[in-house]
């Protein structure tokens, strides 16, 4: 028995709002943490760089599996948030990076532009969610 195109539609993008959801709760508490040693700040990043492999994969199964169920406009949705992550990857994860000695150096300024990073990443991940979970209704 094949799986019809809608139900491995139905599965990536279930599949998509378990990652999301999963990174999301995940990362929250994440920001309870000083962001003021390097050890937090190498593991935020891995975390991050972890979510958006893991995303970006989904992504973009979800886009052809819309694709080859002939739902251009919710492949296109899918299309969507897998570029948004690989551009959220290239940009966050170097700055992430560039922060990490400077918070070493205990820069003052590095601190709270770690934190803003993470906080965007969140509220971005958030909308991301919530643009998922209303695609769910016309899958």
């Amino acid at each position: 028995m094949l799986l019809q195109p809608q139900n491995i539609a139905l599965f990536f993008t279930v599949a998509l709002l378990a990652v999301t959801a999963y990174f999301l709760l995940g990362s929250i508490p994440l920001l309870t943490l000083k962001h003021d040693n390097p050890v937090d700040a190498r593991f935020i990043r891995s975390f991050y760089l972890t979510y958006y492999k893991i995303a970006l994969t989904t992504a973009v199964g979800t886009t052809i599996s819309y694709a080859l169920a002939g739902r251009p406009a919710l492949a296109i949705g899918a299309c969507a948030i897998a570029a948004l992550t690989l551009l959220l990857r290239n940009q966050f994860i170097p700055k992430m990076e560039q922060l990490a000695p400077q918070i070493l150096a205990n820069e003052v300024a590095a601190i709270p532009a770690f934190r803003k990073i993470h906080q965007s990443a969140i509220l971005i991940n958030t909308t991301q969610l919530l643009a998922i979970l209303g695609s769910l209704s016309r899958v």
